[in-house]
């Protein structure tokens, strides 16, 4: 929110004759760290009880009526380009140009706008990307000539599950063009309180949620004695036919391609869907 329209709410709360005090927590409320400081508030609404009706900045003394220049221009547009997570008070830091100027130039000159980035799980190389298309088509193909059946595939992983609340939109909102995507962010502390599931399902619904316990190292005897087989005895009560014909997608990470792990599913006459590797260096995971 810019300040004008901060200002824009100040005066009409002035109007219905709100206290200074009041108007400031209500918009800390509203805007968190983004929100004017109590002085700013208490300045405009001061102005405006005194009869003011202009929301903009007074003009300042020496300072040119145009700074719409190239060289202003490309100093917003430097300090973007060196952290697109930058606020306008980063902008005003950097630069000393006004507020109203700096979003003069970010809007009608540059282009920009800010949105927030999109969370990705995995950073993949374009070899990957392709990697996972073909495999996708391939078992789509599988699915449209009635070779594969969704009922008869059962998919699981593990998942830590964060015990944090999601951030504010605006810590992960950066500047882009006027036809760029959203920036992804791929990064997340590691060191988080965090709870280890395992999460297994079918297109009729779950077949197991194990809670891992703290300290547990998943290998590929835990895999197979608290997923694989619970997981399998599961679906087998549920199927007619104790044979029935099933297929498993999990991920290639260590203790799913164990060789315990692919000949165990193989006598119990589970085929392994192929997974690509989900990360540019995959190496064995500790849990």
């Amino acid at each position: 929110m810019t300040d004008e329209f901060n200002r824009y709410y100040i005066k009409i709360r002035t109007i219905l004759e709100i206290d200074a005090k009041t108007i400031c927590e209500e918009l800390t409320t509203a805007l968190g760290p983004d929100a004017p400081a109590y002085s700013t508030v208490a300045k405009w609404a001061k102005r405006f009880r005194e009869g003011r009706e202009d929301v903009n900045d007074d003009f300042r003394s020496g300072r040119p009526i145009s700074v719409l220049t190239d060289e202003n221009i490309e100093r917003v547009r430097q300090v973007i380009e060196d952290d697109p997570h930058s606020t306008y008070d980063d902008i005003i830091a950097e630069t000393s140009l006004s507020h109203g100027t700096i979003e003069r130039i970010i809007h009608d000159r540059l282009k920009m706008r800010k949105i927030t980035s999109r969370w990705v799980a995995h950073q993949l190389t374009d070899e990957q990307k392709q990697k996972r298309l073909q495999i996708c088509r391939q078992n789509l193909e599988k699915f449209r000539n009635g070779t594969w059946r969704l009922c008869a595939i059962i998919t699981g992983d593990e998942t830590w599950i964060y015990h944090r609340q999601i951030g504010r939109k605006s810590s992960n909102s950066t500047w882009v063009g006027e036809n760029e995507p959203p920036r992804t962010i791929v990064h997340r502390n590691r060191y988080e309180p965090r709870t280890l599931f395992c999460l297994f399902f079918k297109s009729t619904g779950p077949l197991l949620i194990h809670k891992v316990d703290k300290g547990k190292t998943i290998d590929h005897d835990y895999y197979i004695d608290n997923c694989l087989i619970p997981v399998i005895n599961e679906t087998r009560k549920k199927e007619k036919s104790s044979r029935t014909t099933l297929k498993i997608l999990h991920d290639n990470g260590p203790p799913h391609a164990h060789r315990d792990v692919v000949d165990y599913l193989t006598e119990e006459c589970i085929e392994i869907i192929p997974h690509p590797p989900y990360s540019p260096d995959l190496a064995p995971c500790d849990f």
